[in-house]
């Protein structure tokens, strides 16, 4: 009952995020496009964004575990059993991509103007390579956090979610610094090209090889703090 669950939460998470990012784009071109001072027009921007993200990790402690990015998914399935990432691979991915491509119909059904998501303006090598950096960046971070802040939600979150922002400005331009698959799919479906070789390599194997290489490198570089048992002895005596 509890991986079904799960699976609802990943579902509603990934179509309300394809949504929520196509309404604060369409409410920042709209409302604040009426600012005369471009610099406050881009706080508010970065503002709103950053509440967006606060509000999906809330929505992810609520629902103990429910994602929207299959990246999430897959680097904590790496560290478990074989049982929980065939899981994860063959049901919880899936199930994001689903809804991903359902919040994107329905966006653009209910709002043409929305545009036609995030494309490749670059050849596919680079892009790729973009995608990886971008991805293992985030992931490094994400992982670095869970350990060093791990009680810490406001401040794991903030620093996260302003990480994220600046390397999705980074690869904007180049590959839509997407570092969500499921997202990209949506979009892709929408417009016909998720069967493109560049759709598969850019936005689905080199962010998955991303992750794992980060996961792996974080596990080497990055030693659990074992407990002193000779100085924990001299205490209790």
């Amino acid at each position: 009952m509890g991986r079904i669950m799960l699976l609802v939460s990943d579902f509603v998470l990934s179509f309300m995020w394809v949504c929520s990012g196509v309404l604060i784009k369409m409410g920042v071109n709209k409302y604040l496009g009426l600012m005369s001072r471009e610099s406050l027009r881009e706080i508010v921007k970065i503002a709103i964004i950053i509440t967006n993200m606060f509000f999906f990790t809330f929505l992810r402690i609520i629902t103990r575990g429910g994602a929207y990015n299959p990246l999430t998914v897959l680097a904590s399935a790496i560290s478990g059993d074989f049982s929980n990432f065939l899981y994860c691979v063959a049901a919880r991915i899936p199930v994001q991509v689903i809804g991903s491509i359902i919040g994107v119909r329905l966006m653009i059904d209910s709002l043409p103007e929305v545009g036609r998501g995030p494309r490749l303006n670059i050849d596919i090598h680079r892009g790729a390579l973009i995608e990886g950096i971008l991805t293992f960046a985030i992931v490094s971070i994400s992982l670095r956090l869970a350990t060093k802040i791990p009680e810490g939600f406001f401040m794991k979150t903030w620093i996260s979610s302003v990480f994220k922002l600046a390397l999705h400005i980074l690869g904007s331009d180049l590959t839509g610094g997407c570092m969500n698959p499921a997202s990209v799919m949506g979009w892709a479906f929408a417009r016909g090209d998720h069967m493109t070789k560049e759709h598969f390599v850019v936005y689905w194997l080199a962010p998955m090889e991303a992750t794992v290489l980060a996961v792996w490198t974080f596990k080497l570089l990055v030693r659990p703090v074992k407990e002193d048992k000779s100085g924990t002895k001299n205490k209790l005596e």
